[in-house]
């Protein structure tokens, strides 16, 4: 029996549910120091540059029909990938955490029943989107994402509704960080997007339209966060919701919105799993995954993750840029040993680099310049390597 393939249409919604999130909008709620016209620019040149790059990951795992993980394989070697696969089980952990926190927090504004009520109830509902499993979520996908499509709208009437800008302090953010906190966001999405295009039919085409809708819908989240604070004055969404009226339709559009992003971070996590050992079932890691996420959003304070967005960064900028190296320019594969050796101490420099330009103030934030010096290296790398041999 032939394997079932996703269509292009169906892993669109699936990134359209990826970019329908909470995170994104209050971390959209930064940007507002910038003014409107500049915040808007900072947010689609980030997301062109992270854009740019998910597409090329997503292509790697779309045309080898390898996971995330097992393509991080083909660059650091079957071990060397090991460590990649326990940075982003430990990411994908936080992510599951870090959702079901800002949605129970926000739910729990417009019903207040507890916080920790909340997250057992997201997290459950999480847990059944697993269970039923990726390709089977077809019809039931279409309908909450035409949901969410609804209700996203009427959040930005409500939001840019009020009309005048309120004064708002310059005071807190540059250019070129807004730029970079723009870009870390679809940066977090390239451990994983490989786990979804190597399923494609057509993988090149549906990794084009993945990154193109998660692109344009995250976009539009963070503006929605950004004119929330400049027009409302307010950085919590379900105080707008309220103030609204909307209600029951806000606390669906959060909870939603939360259980469609978060069940990819737990989904990616069993498959990540799944490169450390073929014993490890993914779908069972995924459930653990989300039970570990629901202790740690009741239990931890997980207000402010610029810090946490800007550690992916620092991981998974210099990773993806060897990848690239690798695949489209020297056609590289190192699967069958143990350890790139090379590849790893380049990593480790990209990483060293990505630290150290965030303490410069780039107008173009700190991934693009990191990736492009450690694609150089690489390739020198190689070169030299190969020559010496």
């Amino acid at each position: 029996m032939e394997e079932r393939r996703t269509s292009v249409f169906e892993n669109g919604l699936i990134w359209f549910g990826a970019a329908v999130s909470l995170a994104e909008i209050l971390t959209g709620t930064y940007f507002a120091p910038l003014g409107f016209s500049k915040g808007v620019l900072a947010i689609v040149v980030g997301h062109v540059i992270g854009c740019i790059m998910l597409f090329l990951a997503g292509v790697i795992g779309g045309k080898t029909r390898k996971s995330a993980m097992e393509t991080v394989k083909m660059s650091f070697g079957g071990k060397g990938a090991l460590l990649f696969s326990l940075l982003n089980i430990i990411q994908l952990v936080g992510w599951t955490a870090i959702m079901i926190f800002d949605g129970a927090l926000a739910v729990n504004g417009i019903l207040d029943i507890g916080c920790w009520i909340w997250c057992i109830v997201i997290g459950a509902l999480i847990a059944v989107w697993i269970l039923i499993g990726i390709k089977n979520l077809g019809k039931i996908n279409t309908v909450a994402m035409a949901a969410l499509f609804i209700l996203t709208i009427v959040l930005s009437f409500v939001v840019f509704g009020e009309g005048s800008a309120l004064a708002i302090s310059e005071e807190g953010m540059t250019f070129g960080a807004a730029v970079e906190l723009s870009v870390a966001m679809p940066l977090s999405w390239l451990p994983l997007i490989s786990d979804y295009t190597r399923e494609a039919k057509k993988p090149v085409m549906a990794t084009a339209v993945s990154a193109i809708v998660y692109g344009i819908v995250s976009c539009w989240m963070y503006i929605i966060g950004m004119g929330a604070a400049i027009f409302t004055g307010e950085s919590d969404i379900a105080s707008i919701m309220v103030k609204a009226g909307l209600g029951i339709a806000g606390l669906l559009i959060i909870v939603f919105s939360t259980v469609t992003t978060t069940f990819l971070d737990a989904y990616s996590a069993g498959i990540s799993s799944e490169s450390l050992s073929g014993k490890i079932n993914g779908k069972w890691v995924a459930i653990v995954v989300t039970v570990i996420g629901t202790i740690g959003a009741i239990a931890l304070p997980l207000g402010d993750i610029t810090n946490f967005l800007y550690f992916i960064g620092s991981v998974f900028a210099p990773m993806i840029a060897i990848q690239i190296a690798d695949f489209f320019i020297l056609r590289d594969d190192s699967e069958e040993s143990a350890f790139n050796v090379r590849n790893l101490i380049v990593w480790l420099i990209g990483f060293g680099a990505y630290r150290y330009l965030m303490t410069v103030d780039m107008i173009l934030g700190s991934t693009l310049p990191d990736m492009v010096i450690t694609i150089i290296l690489c390739v020198i790398a190689n070169k030299l390597f190969k020559k010496k041999a």
